[in-house]
């Protein structure tokens, strides 16, 4: 995806964001906590991927229409890591200003399989209670896929064992929303670490050929071996929304080891 195309992403996203926060917010002016069971339903505050979920500022979570219900009745801030809490503290001190206010923190729960995906929210205090709309920031760019490579490819330099145990562990070094880190050691053929599915550690490249997309082939692995760096595409499991999709990934040669990462093209554009 280029910079562009995530930034138009970003900003319809971010309007339809907008506007269902709008719309909650006029409604819990009109009707009070009555509206707090309203957003914590499958109804008109719940648009495709986006909900509404409301805190007060003692941090006790009021009302969710996604993954987060469970916390209803609960403080936010026994449930969330350290590295949350200055966010959300931040937030929830806003003085009610009448204006949406917008910030971005890493969230994870089982609709994202467990990883921290960065997460864009716009929110407004109304008395004591702040009500939030929240998406996932738009798929991840070439650039930024080239990036986690570097870093990945001079980890594997340095100590490829620790790395691969740390990929596998899902250290956030090794993922950074849809993009993560993949490892094959060219003489087995055999995936070492994989940054989304643990299942695939250890399975000889050819055993992934009647899977949905075959990632690497005997042809890539010689060629990365020649070349010492490749691109490549193919059909992948979208690894938030389980979709199979279009994945351009950029490999290196690091020793004995091909290292890689793909990110996913936007709908209308082929593989090549």
């Amino acid at each position: 995806m280029s910079v562009g195309a995530a930034h138009a992403q970003s900003e319809d996203d971010g309007a339809a964001a907008r506007a269902l926060l709008t719309e909650a917010v006029e409604y819990y002016k009109e009707n009070g906590d009555k509206a707090l069971a309203v957003f914590s339903r499958q109804g008109p505050f719940v648009k495709d991927d986006l909900y509404v979920f409301a805190i007060n500022t003692n941090g006790i979570m009021l009302a969710s229409g996604g993954p987060s219900v469970m916390l209803i009745g609960r403080d936010i801030m026994n449930t969330i890591d350290d590295e949350l809490k200055p966010k959300f503290q931040r937030a929830l001190s806003q003085p009610e200003s009448g204006e949406i206010l917008e910030a971005d923190y890493p969230w994870g729960s089982w609709d994202t399989g467990g990883r921290k995906i960065t997460k864009h929210v716009y929110f407004q205090r109304v008395g004591d209670t702040v009500l939030a709309v929240g998406y996932y920031r738009p798929r991840a760019t070439s650039e930024e896929a080239l990036q986690l490579l570097n870093s990945a490819v001079e980890a594997v330099g340095a100590d490829a064992r620790e790395t691969f145990k740390a990929i596998n562990a899902l250290d956030e070094r090794f993922y950074k929303d849809d993009l993560y880190v993949f490892v094959v050691e060219m003489d087995s053929q055999r995936i070492v670490a994989h940054g989304s599915n643990l299942r695939l550690v250890g399975r000889d490249l050819s055993a992934l050929a009647n899977r949905v997309g075959r990632p690497i082939s005997a042809e890539d692995l010689t060629r990365v071996n020649a070349e010492g760096a490749i691109e490549f595409a193919y059909q992948w499991e979208h690894p938030i929304t389980g979709e199979v999709e279009t994945k351009h990934a950029f490999a290196r040669r690091v020793g004995s080891y091909l290292v890689a990462v793909g990110y996913y093209k936007p709908e209308g554009e082929q593989a090549e």
